[in-house]
């Protein structure tokens, strides 16, 4: 599916909440379990990808509960996405990249996923749905149903265009689940006039990672020129500065649905979301622009959360994953989420009680299946077959073999064990505590009995389904 301009789609997306918020107000029936979910496009919060959004950290993360461990378990849109929609880690989902051929949104998916994605069991509890934005990154394509294709679940499907926009005043009763998903901040980081000069002189943070050599990862990072080319640095600090103008115009859109909820009196009956599909780097490992690695700034993401029971201005530091929104939407509907095929949790007692609960999880499953071209890339020959995403200045972002599964854990040490797929079966271990950066990987000089429990637990996760993902 293409992409209009970033802020012509959020006018879009702005417009068509007017019309659907305006039929409810006129149908005379209040729920107290509506659900808004705010998805952005590659907004990171470990380089300041939070800094554009200052009414949106106002309006719900004051309003509520912000999470600081909010991870995405695969960095890249379209499996992210997948991950989102269905509940399920990619290795049950089995979306492994942004390709039809890589089941993006693919006959397979539509007909085996999306019965059992998140909309279809609201849809069936009563809810009205409600889709406007990005959805996955192959829909519309021919090969699979063209944008004849409605996602089951759907009652009201919008995409990035304003056909359907007529046909949302029809929109009856709450309870309602509605999903905006803009397109921001992924290119082409298009910004709205207004905002087209704001943060003119900002540059990528230069502290931690960035501008450092991988010189003990993988050899995909490894092969980063570091230090970088002046034109390199350039590039990522144009694209820093464009992709903050472009999440200007979220914020903007937050405070417009926010606003009308509460002139509609409906604010205080609806849970509010707001989230990311996955993270993003810019120079960090001398990697110019991008997400995919396995690192902290690809795979953490915001989240904020406001909505009847909970209460302002809290901070929790249990790790939340974009596989537990689908389970937190049915316990909200009422609906059991064992009932279901989702790996993911309800983190509605998060929410809604001040106690921790003695069985969240401490750790969880990251993976990833990378993409490579077969043939050389004309502008990169040096290169040779096999990667891809070798822009600027051919320092490559992915390839064939960038393909990893790794466990996070935050108790009772905060870890990141990760394993490769290739001939070398190379590992990654970093302690976040003492390295939050990653900068060092310890693999090599720990002892080997705790690289065999970590390959065991990661062994024990790549195998999970349902209720044994939760163990």
């Amino acid at each position: 599916m293409r992409h209009p301009a970033s802020w012509a789609a959020l006018l879009v997306l702005s417009a068509a909440w007017q019309l659907v918020l305006g039929s409810a107000a006129g149908g005379g029936r209040r729920s107290p379990h509506n659900i808004v979910l705010i998805l952005t496009d590659d907004q990171d919060t470990e380089i300041g990808g939070m800094t554009p959004m200052k009414k949106t950290q106002a309006l719900i993360g004051q309003a509520g509960v912000s999470f600081r461990n909010a991870f995405t378990v695969t960095p890249l849109c379209c499996p992210s996405r997948s991950s989102l929609l269905s509940g399920r880690y990619p290795h049950n989902h089995l979306v492994r990249n942004n390709s039809l051929e890589g089941n993006c949104s693919s006959p397979a998916w539509q007909k085996n996923q999306e019965p059992l994605a998140f909309p279809s069991f609201l849809q069936k509890q009563g809810y009205q749905t409600f889709y406007a934005g990005k959805y996955l990154n192959q829909y519309g394509h021919p090969a699979a149903g063209g944008v004849q294709h409605v996602p089951l679940g759907w009652s009201y499907w919008n995409g990035l265009t304003n056909r359907s926009l007529e046909f949302l005043q029809k929109w009856s009763h709450p309870p309602f689940l509605m999903v905006l998903a803009p397109p921001a901040s992924h290119s082409p980081w298009t910004a709205a006039p207004g905002y087209a000069t704001a943060y003119n002189t900002t540059k990528a943070p230069r502290n931690g990672s960035f501008n450092v050599h991988g010189k003990d990862k993988h050899w995909l990072v490894r092969q980063a020129r570091s230090p970088m080319a002046n034109t390199s640095i350039e590039f990522l600090d144009k694209a820093y500065r464009e992709r903050w103008q472009t999440l200007l115009s979220v914020d903007d859109l937050v405070e417009k649905v926010v606003g009308r909820l509460k002139a509609l009196d409906l604010l205080a009956s609806t849970y509010v979301f707001y989230t990311s599909d996955n993270g993003y780097h810019a120079g960090q490992f001398s990697l110019p622009i991008d997400k995919r690695q396995l690192y902290e700034f690809d795979i953490r993401v915001p989240l904020l959360v406001r909505g009847p029971g909970i209460k302002a201005n809290q901070t929790r530091l249990e790790p939340i994953l974009n596989i537990d929104l689908g389970p937190t939407f049915l316990d909200i509907a009422g609906l059991n989420v064992s009932q279901t095929a989702m790996d993911g949790q309800s983190f509605l007692p998060l929410l809604v009680s001040p106690a921790q609960p003695s069985t969240w999880r401490a750790d969880f499953l990251v993976q990833y299946t990378g993409e490579g071209h077969p043939d050389r890339d004309p502008a990169c020959p040096a290169l040779g077959p096999g990667v891809s995403q070798c822009f600027p200045d051919c320092v490559c972002e992915d390839a064939f073999n960038n393909t990893y599964a790794c466990i996070r854990a935050l108790h009772p040490h905060s870890l990141q064990y990760c394993e490769f797929a290739d001939r070398q079966a190379f590992v990654e271990l970093y302690n976040l505590t003492a390295d939050p950066h990653q900068l060092h990987n310890v693999a090599r000089s720990v002892d080997p009995t705790l690289l065999e429990a970590l390959n065991q637990r990661l062994i024990k996760l790549q195998a999970c389904e349902g209720p044994s993902c939760r163990a």
